[in-house]
């Protein structure tokens, strides 16, 4: 956690909590605490290790700390004072920090977090992938349409009893940063340490004895990856863990009704597979290209953005692996809100917003240096490949031309499929990886790869983060009382410590009833706050997601999913175009980090 440098006094209520702290909180008797930020300091927040609340720029939020309006942030109630910027509602006109507009106070849940110093002057290439990046897909049509295609797939091509097509798909049920055990049908939620804090059998929660006896030496023995483990890290397969969850439950259920020796890893698999085969025959793609519209969240801050970073002189990219069709589809849809069946024809226009588009990527083996993958160079119009010699332009048999020209202002776009990282590097005349920023939102087959292999300074799209962040502004002041709850069990604890230490080895005529009785009333005071705090965190968790809770927490710690962020995306953010409302020469820098034994020696 990220705290500001310069003191500040915080006003903290703790009525929902003080019927079981008035014995032992004698500073004041009245249900409104005010504590100095020197109490704060050394008891309401407790040790270990605090990790960082990044904000870009001098706009920080510190979640806990009003603070004055001349240091960058604002007092009293923030909810009116922070503009909507970025996804503007239609009629209005989209807001970019370059437009009369921009350049204000961003709104909590737009901004760019940063967890390694960016300079963005010293970026030459913008990259971005493009599905569920530049085209942020809607859960509720788009994973149901997966979600049925995957389960007739089931059904009618791998055995599986024709009842499961009367089952229903829960959008909203699982998060990203969830592991599958295949082999015991469990799916799990971790901290940073890879300790398993949530576990379910299907949907049947594990006790804490179920989870410390199955996974509680599984340091040793795993490291929670495949081939027993599956990562749910994309939002592309929340439907397939719903499924492989409803699938373990069945089973139990009715051992005698799916395909003979399908176990739990087995089912998984053929999750899998009938999710590869909807992708392999198109069913997905083509409901999409048919009403865009229906799957594919507007957003009109993409084109003004786009265009601030090409004014800016920077060159621009698209690395998908989709292919060419589907990919002008989809681009035209969000770049001129164009439908396959609308009464504009499907044109080429998109195209001026890039320097070079490459389909059919095939990552995240794109990122590979010694990918020797053949690029080829696609005839728009027809969608037709022509050979290049690594991006050069080849003349085909009986041509005396070897260029492959597009008309109008596009011509200075190509497109491509295939290839590799080399490839691009080629085309863009990039001398140092450390030049070139990639847009994406999956952390293994996006972050992961280009920044590790190549070096590439990397932006994670994390949509869920928009409504994390709100949550956790409007919750700042519950999330304060249960450190105070924590640390106040800790008080009792070292008080509980005491009095037993003399009771052992302290001058035998102590006042063994005496201390008896105190020790009594102590542990009493420790179970109703053990009992307050674990209660009232559990209600803060459900507040974010009834089963899983926050995304970026689990319990106390930074969850998985936060740690991989935190580990690869030099910057994270709700949405790509949120990359429109900063300057494209911005040096985006993180908050300081803190170590515990740091934490109440610095001043504030």
């Amino acid at each position: 956690m990220r705290i500001p440098r310069n003191p500040v006094s915080v006003s903290v209520s703790v009525s929902f909590c003080l019927s079981f702290l008035s014995p032992f909180l004698s500073s004041s008797p009245s249900p409104s605490l005010t504590f100095s930020s020197q109490f704060l300091s050394k008891s309401a927040l407790s040790p270990g290790k605090r990790k960082r609340f990044h904000t870009s720029g001098s706009s920080q939020l510190h979640a806990s700390y009003p603070m004055n309006e001349s240091r960058g942030t604002v007092v009293g109630d923030q909810s009116s004072n922070f503009l909507h910027l970025g996804n503007i509602d239609q009629g209005q006109k989209p807001c970019v920090w370059s437009s009369p507009e921009g350049g204000r106070k961003i709104e909590i849940g737009k901004r760019i977090f940063c967890n390694r110093s960016l300079n963005m002057k010293s970026i030459v290439a913008v990259g971005f992938d493009m599905d569920y990046t530049l085209a942020q897909y809607k859960p509720e049509t788009f994973e149901s349409l997966a979600y049925e295609g995957t389960i007739k797939k089931l059904v009618n091509d791998l055995g599986y009893p024709r009842e499961l097509l009367d089952w229903s798909f829960d959008w909203k049920y699982m998060v990203r940063g969830l592991v599958l055990d295949k082999k015991r049908g469990n799916i799990l939620k971790m901290d940073r340490h890879k300790y398993v804090k949530v576990a379910y059998h299907g949907f049947k929660e594990l006790s804490k004895e179920e989870k410390v006896g199955t996974y509680g030496n599984t340091l040793i023995r795993d490291s929670f990856d495949e081939p027993d483990y599956a990562l749910i890290d994309t939002l592309f397969s929340l439907a397939e863990a719903y499924l492989f969850a409803q699938l373990v439950d069945y089973r139990d259920n009715n051992p005698g009704k799916v395909p003979a020796g399908a176990d739990y890893s087995w089912m998984y698999k053929d999750v899998r597979a009938a999710v590869d085969l909807c992708h392999r025959d198109g069913t997905l793609k083509q409901m999409v290209a048919k009403d865009p519209k229906r799957y594919i969240n507007e957003d009109t801050a993409i084109v003004p953005m786009l265009k601030m970073l090409r004014d800016s002189g920077r060159a621009t990219f698209l690395v998908t692996n989709s292919l060419w069709d589907y990919t002008n589809i989809v681009m035209n849809f969000l770049c001129e809100s164009r439908t396959i069946n609308g009464s504009n024809p499907i044109n080429f226009d998109w195209l001026q917003y890039f320097d070079v588009v490459i389909t059919g990527s095939a990552k995240p083996g794109f990122f590979h240096e010694d990918n020797r993958a053949n690029l080829f160079e696609v005839e728009p119009e027809s969608g037709m490949l022509v050979n290049t010699d690594n991006g050069s332009p080849m003349a085909q048999m009986g041509s005396s031309s070897p260029t492959l020209s597009l008309k109008g202002p596009n011509k200075m776009c190509r497109v491509f499929q295939g290839g590799s990282v080399g490839h691009l590097h080629k085309l863009l005349s990039i001398g140092s990886s450390s030049q070139v920023l990639y847009v994406g939102d999956h952390i293994y087959g996006d972050i992961l790869r280009s920044k590790k292999v190549l070096g590439w300074r990397t932006m994670l799209v994390v949509p869920e983060l928009e409504r994390e962040v709100e949550l956790l502004w409007e919750l700042r002041d519950t999330r304060k009382q249960l450190r105070l709850l924590r640390n106040q069990r800790d008080h009792i604890e070292d008080k509980i410590h005491r009095l037993k230490w003399s009771l052992k080895f302290e001058d035998v005529n102590v006042d063994e009833k005496k201390i008896s009785s105190e020790l009594d009333e102590l542990e009493s005071q420790r179970e109703q706050v053990r009992l307050t705090h674990q209660q009232s965190q559990r209600e803060c968790h459900q507040k974010f997601h009834k089963v899983w809770g926050q995304l970026m927490k689990t319990g106390y710690q930074n969850s998985r999913f936060a740690h991989q962020v935190e580990r690869f995306a030099c910057l994270y953010s709700s949405q790509v175009s949120n990359l429109g409302l900063c300057s494209p020469d911005k040096y985006y820098r993180p908050s300081e980090d803190f170590m515990p034994h740091e934490f109440d020696i610095i001043p504030w």
